[in-house]
């Protein structure tokens, strides 16, 4: 389910010559479960998994992302857990910046049933995905498992079973897309708002949101007509807050599925992540999390299969409310210039006590019900020791 301040974690290492991944082993050799296990499932679709890293007690929380080319640990959890890490030369790039990183080498993840070594894990800060999520986010998992397994993602039932390379059978019912595949991968899509687009996309599990384009790709194809409706928003990705806008394109598909209407972001590329023209944008896990998945990087292949959400409604409420996890407290942090959050009274400070009848602190419970578009929100704030009831209605993006 997406939201309107949405995580876009797509990050890849800066590295010289990556070559296409290998088929090695597979040809021949049956798939076989390695091991299942269940995962959590965040705002936008977002996966995130428990797991130890080498000798350490402690379970730490994973976010699964396809738009990782690597594998990564938050610096306050090496500090936390006395980490030791070595300085190298490498950057990571995101949308919303470039940064030098940490490295811990030769580290082993102990997932439930399975433990996988030799991981050179970056480090990253992650505060930001926290203070989204209201969860400790200690890391971030990418190409470096994904490229080792078969790794099938069941939205459904919440569980993720992880195969061995091999031969491997999927099930009935659904497409295999055939992406292009060194670190991230990319598909290829149709969509259609003033006309009909096909171009390059990055299949992006880790950005909590539909789907998203480059303000170049947008400005030149003139894919958006000037009539739509546009509401400035924002999006947290590495490097921390960027500024976007939000609105429809009236079709997009994924392989031979289409979607009506959905919900789109338009962002300034200033990293130039999509090397555009090169790719447009990128499909999030508000769309993808509609399908179950099986990731099988050897053979260059994805599998979709529809779920039991893939009709499940789009989300076009707009706050303009920043809120997020602050010590324990949900905070408003952010409130967009003449938004409906704006005009309801809220200011950067203020603390979340209750959304409609819901006191239960919970960010993920808050922005969950604010994504209705359709009807007014009482929500109880604490503005310097005074309880204050302010009325929301979200605006429609549609």
């Amino acid at each position: 389910m997406k939201r309107i301040y949405n995580c876009l974690i797509l990050s890849f290492l800066l590295l010289p010559g990556l070559p296409a991944l290998s088929q090695k082993n597979v040809v021949g050799t049956p798939a076989r479960i390695v091991t299942q296990f269940a995962f959590e499932q965040f705002s936008g679709g977002i996966a995130v998994i428990r797991a130890r890293l080498n000798n350490y007690p402690d379970s730490l929380n994973f976010i699964l992302d396809t738009g990782s080319g690597g594998i990564s640990l938050d610096s306050t959890t090496v500090v936390e857990l006395n980490i030791p890490t070595k300085p190298s030369d490498r950057t990571i790039r995101g949308i919303a910046g470039v940064r030098r990183v940490n490295f811990l080498y030769n580290a082993t993840l102990h997932l439930p049933g399975l433990s996988v070594d030799s991981l050179d894990f970056h480090i990253n800060d992650y505060e930001i995905l926290s203070s989204v999520y209201g969860v400790k986010i200690d890391g971030i998992i990418g190409l470096s498992f994904f490229s080792r397994y078969i790794v099938n993602i069941n939205y459904d039932d919440f569980l993720i079973t992880v195969y061995s390379k091999g031969e491997f059978k999927y099930k009935k019912g659904g497409y295999i897309l055939k992406p292009i595949l060194t670190s991230i991968p990319i598909v290829q899509s149709r969509f259609r708002d003033r006309a009909k687009f096909d171009s390059r996309f990055y299949f992006d599990s880790g950005a909590g949101l539909c789907f998203l384009l480059s303000e170049n790709f947008a400005h030149d194809s003139l894919v958006i007509s000037p009539k739509k409706k546009m509401f400035l928003t924002q999006a947290e990705g590495l490097g921390g807050k960027t500024e976007m806008s939000v609105t429809t394109v009236k079709e997009v598909r994924i392989g031979p599925y289409k979607f009506k209407n959905v919900p789109t972001y338009i962002f300034e590329d200033a990293y130039n992540i999509t090397a555009y023209p090169y790719l447009a944008g990128l499909i999030g896990n508000d769309l993808l999390r509609r399908f179950n998945v099986t990731l099988n990087y050897a053979k260059k292949e994805i599998h979709l299969i529809p779920n039991t959400h893939f009709y499940s409604p789009f989300d076009y409420a707009y706050t303009g409310l920043g809120i997020y996890t602050v010590e324990g407290k949900i905070k408003v942090e952010d409130v967009i210039a003449d938004s409906p959050a704006e005009k309801a009274g809220f200011k950067v400070g203020d603390i979340v006590v209750s959304v409609g009848t819901d006191f239960s602190n919970n960010i993920q419970t808050y922005k969950n019900i604010l994504q209705s578009s359709t009807q007014k929100h009482k929500v109880i704030i604490n503005r310097s020791d005074e309880l204050i009831i302010l009325t929301l209605k979200p605006d429609s993006i549609l």
